[in-house]
């Protein structure tokens, strides 16, 4: 069985994205991994080369700034990447810059691969996910961090990336038949100094709007303020994977919160009891979970 992973990044090193961290934890998993590198202005490029690993290919891209319209320039760049994959390849393992595999999925995730592998109406392997928020010791909780993501594919051309690169469809926006597997993806792309986060999303959201309404949602601050859009978190209690070591060590900022209070609306409130209670899940599903 062989698979090939797959991603793409732009200005990983003036945004502080743990890419490095990101590729090497799905490495172990893969035959190559394929980093599509954008035109950055910054040693994006040079660090990805610095990576010490035969496994690694690395494709260079230029961004199409026009491509506003639903973030659709990061679902361009998730597809540059697919399709420079080896041909052969049987599954596509996707990682995004700001999001890192704990090792300890590694086994579970690979029997998942064998097990599917002959099963040709499976198009795809769906992934929960932890949400960090502020710091490394929070998770967000509330309705509108998505539980669940596709982050294996096979390699099939009619596969594409959807969106904002959130997920993937395939022949004329059909979703995907995927497995729910028991492994974590960990998004740290909520965690960092917030002058770099401010940073960040004032380049995002012109990923989405003109540059006059990108200005008016991200505000004039020049530093992020994390307390002014949590809705709740909880204390995470496990542990980062190995290869975050460094990345959370080198923190040079700080992050207080009490998860003990929560600014839920109504109707978060009541979506969040009958999802603890009830089971009941709201969460947007870009997939077709099979049983």
């Amino acid at each position: 069985m062989k698979v090939s992973g797959f991603t793409f990044v732009r200005n990983a090193v003036q945004y502080d994205y743990p890419i490095v961290e990101a590729i090497n934890s799905i490495l172990p998993l893969c035959t190559e991994v394929v980093v599509a590198v954008g035109n950055s202005t910054d040693e994006t490029l040079a660090l990805i080369q610095s990576i010490n690993n035969e496994k690694i290919k690395i494709i260079e891209t230029t961004w199409d700034e026009s491509a506003r319209e639903g973030g659709r320039a990061l679902a361009i760049e998730t597809d540059k990447a697919f399709s420079a994959i080896r041909q052969d390849a049987d599954w596509a393992f996707y990682i995004q810059g700001d999001e890192v595999l704990h090792e300890k999925y590694i086994p579970s995730i690979q029997k998942a691969m064998e097990k599917y592998l002959q099963q040709p109406d499976v198009d795809g392997l769906l992934f929960h996910y932890l949400h960090f928020y502020g710091s490394y010791n929070f998770v967000g909780t509330a309705s509108n961090w998505y539980p669940f993501e596709i982050r294996i594919i096979r390699n099939n051309p009619a596969i594409y990336s959807y969106r904002d690169a959130q997920g993937f469809r395939k022949n004329n926006d059909k979703k995907l038949n995927v497995k729910l597997i028991d492994a974590y993806i960990y998004h740290y792309g909520w965690v960092k100094n917030p002058r770099a986060m401010q940073e960040k999303q004032i380049t995002f959201q012109k990923l989405w709007h003109d540059d006059e309404e990108a200005a008016r949602r991200v505000g004039k601050n020049e530093i992020y303020q994390y307390e002014k859009n949590i809705q709740s978190l909880a204390r995470f209690t496990g542990t980062h994977p190995e290869v975050m070591r460094y990345h959370i060590a080198k923190k040079n900022w700080a992050f207080q919160y009490d998860a003990s209070k929560h600014r839920l609306s109504a109707k978060e409130k009541i979506k969040s009891f009958l999802r603890d209670y009830l089971g009941l899940d709201f969460s947007y599903k870009n997939y077709r979970l099979l049983k």
